[in-house]
């Protein structure tokens, strides 16, 4: 990685330097594109030619018509150089709409390449580094710095190309308007430079005072948008009258980016009226010097007209040149966020990782773990010692906020503990690769999502081209879709949500959470995590549907997370939870037996359910509770 330097408003954000991100994108074009090199140099050498070409080919065609040829001579004269200059002017004009229109795009080819690397990262990037606020922060602005034409690695590339040819422009001219009079150069050079100084410092104020302070506002408006256009909300939002709460804090995230943006604008406003003084004295000083010229060294009007053009070319030339660094180095800064991301420590060193040992079943060892979330004052779990035997079933009971989650993101590995270690058949999990690791499970959340794919795609977790439509359909049906499939016209082929399909298929909560069955089904994995995945289902469907998941799964290991109790009695194991630590462990016999916790838990919820042995409601007896 290259030399950089941390800023200080966030930790994680990182200053490379406009040199090392001018290597950086050059070498991102040439890796993606490299014919944008040789179409960028094309278009340099022709664009810095025309900026001064025509005053040149005026030259040689009014000192021609000064020589006072006879007509014939004069206009065969004329003809040459009209001839040859348009000559040379074509191809010159020519090479830079090639390089204009071929160019542009190919540009913006590497920006997608840039955010697929971009969102690549995202993909992989570890969950629990996800959720932190510092890591969303550089994400988002990683986000910003590939989200337009003249900003970030997509500005670079342009305001490199820009400065290379106002480079080439300098080189050309410079020895002219040495000969004119090298006082215009001295001249010229230093209200550039001063011009540059302060669009230097505008750069900086802007960057600082409107771009870094809305990354914040960017990300509450990308959520705004979500919420208020997000079917899983709308329900709540028109039977709760929310329009006019959500309206009112959206305007103030509004609001917010107004001030930035009227400040932005004063800022710039400033600047251009000093701008335009500095174009006044530029060109001032450039006709004064040729007058002086004229009237002082007999500078004939031929010359007068190339050195015109000329110094007139070098003067943008070197405007161009410095302001273009400014503009260079504001999109360096914005690299600097997508780099940052890109080139984010993930914190894990996984080249020394050894390969997960091939076994039907395999033995997970809590041994003294504790979590504690960034910046919570206390532990989210406290020292968990626990065995998930291989081939056994695990019941994680408690109420909400009693550390059953937080304990299946550190099993998954979604997590790593802030204490004590994990161990798959005797060997810390870490040891392992993270994705060979995630291979194990085929988890089931309560929080659902599901992708505007088709249902096959949803099951099978692949592509259409990928999957196995057999086996989707059967796994589909084992979860309890059989019915809805027999209603679909399209069967497993049918585009869920209506977000991109016109005929797309919304499920309901209960669908929704036998798909996520499915999907676990058909991934197949060793051990099985259902994190309260049946809330959505009445007591005695969940009941049904644990047992009938129970028995498919067959000797796999299998983890049941429930506040209610439907699967604990066929589970070989209950662990009970509360405030951050398992304070009972055994069978629920044993525990029943016991009469702590769980029994009080369990006793109050059997008043909620009915004897249902068989999975019938009618039959049921009413002195007994029966649990999956």
């Amino acid at each position: 990685m290259s030399d950089y330097k941390e800023s200080k408003d966030n930790p994680l954000h990182k200053e490379f330097g406009i040199w090392s991100n001018t290597g950086f994108i050059i070498r991102k074009m040439a890796q993606y594109y490299p014919s944008v090199i040789v179409l960028m140099l094309i278009g340099v050498i022709c664009n810095s030619i025309l900026s001064y070409f025509w005053g040149i080919f005026g030259k040689y065609v009014i000192d021609v018509i000064q020589l006072d040829l006879p007509r014939e001579e004069g206009l065969k004269s004329l003809a040459i150089i009209i001839g040859i200059a348009g000559a040379i002017a074509a191809i010159l004009t020519a090479g830079a709409s090639v390089s204009y229109t071929k160019l542009w795009y190919r540009y913006i080819a590497v920006r997608m390449q840039m955010i697929t690397e971009r969102v690549k990262k995202v993909l992989r990037i570890n969950f629990e580094l996800l959720e932190r606020p510092d890591v969303q922060d550089i994400a988002e602005r990683a986000s910003q710095a590939t989200g337009g034409n003249n900003n970030g690695v997509e500005g670079m590339m342009h305001y490199i190309e820009s400065i290379i040819k106002s480079l080439a422009t300098l080189i050309g001219t410079i020895i002219g308007v040495s000969i004119l009079d090298w006082k215009l150069i001295a001249g010229l050079t230093v209200l550039s430079i001063l011009q540059f100084l302060l669009y230097r410092w505008m750069i900086k104020k802007d960057k600082k005072e409107v771009w870094d302070k809305l990354a914040n506002t960017w990300r509450k408006v990308h959520y705004m948008e979500r919420v208020t256009q997000d079917f899983d909300h709308a329900k709540d939002i028109r039977l709760f009258s929310l329009s006019d709460f959500l309206a009112a804090k959206q305007q103030r995230i509004y609001d917010k980016r107004v001030e930035r943006m009227d400040y932005h604008h004063e800022l710039w406003f400033g600047y251009d009226l000093f701008s335009q003084g500095m174009y006044v004295l530029v060109r001032a000083a450039i006709y004064a010097t040729l007058f002086f010229a004229v009237f002082r060294h007999d500078l004939s009007v031929g010359s007068f007209t190339m050195f015109l053009s000329m110094a007139l070319a070098f003067s943008t030339a070197l405007s161009d040149i410095l302001r273009t660094f400014g503009d260079l180095k504001k999109a360096s800064l914005e690299t600097d966020d997508y780099r940052s991301f890109v080139e984010l420590d993930l914190g894990d060193d996984e080249k020394d990782c050894v390969p997960i040992p091939e076994s039907d079943a395999y033995e997970i060892e809590f041994k003294n773990v504790s979590y504690k979330y960034a910046k919570a004052d206390g532990y989210a779990l406290k020292n968990l010692n626990l065995t998930l035997k291989k081939g056994e079933k695990l019941a994680v009971v408690g109420l909400n906020g009693a550390g059953k989650t937080t304990m299946i993101k550190l099993l998954l590995r979604l997590y790593d503990p802030t204490e004590g270690e994990i161990f798959l058949n005797g060997v810390n999990i870490k040891n392992y690769k993270r994705e060979e690791y995630y291979r194990l499970f085929s988890p089931v959340f309560q929080d659902i999502k599901i992708f505007a794919y088709l249902m096959s795609e949803n099951i099978a977790m692949k592509t259409e081209e990928k999957l196995d439509k057999v086996k989707a359909r059967e796994c589909a049906e084992y979860a309890g879709l059989e019915e809805k499939l027999l209603s679909l016209a399209k069967g497993v082929d049918t585009p869920l949500t209506k977000i991109v399909e016109d005929d797309g298929v919304d499920l309901s909560g209960g669908e929704k959470q036998k798909l996520a069955l499915a999907r676990a089904l058909y991934k197949g994995a060793k051990v099985v995590v259902l994190d309260e995945p049946t809330s959505a289902l009445d007591a005695i469907a969940e009941q049904q549907l644990y047992e009938k998941f129970d028995e498919m799964i067959g000797a796999k290991s299998a983890v049941y997370i429930s506040h209610r109790l439907a699967s604990t009695r066929f589970c070989d194991r209950v662990a009970m939870f509360k405030d951050g630590e398992m304070i009972e462990y055994g069978t629920h016999e044993a525990l029943m037996e016991k009469g702590g916790e769980y029994a009080d838990m369990f006793n109050v919820q059997a008043q909620y359910y009915r004897d249902n042995p068989e999975g019938k409601a009618d039959n049921a007896g009413e002195g007994e509770v029966q649990y999956a």
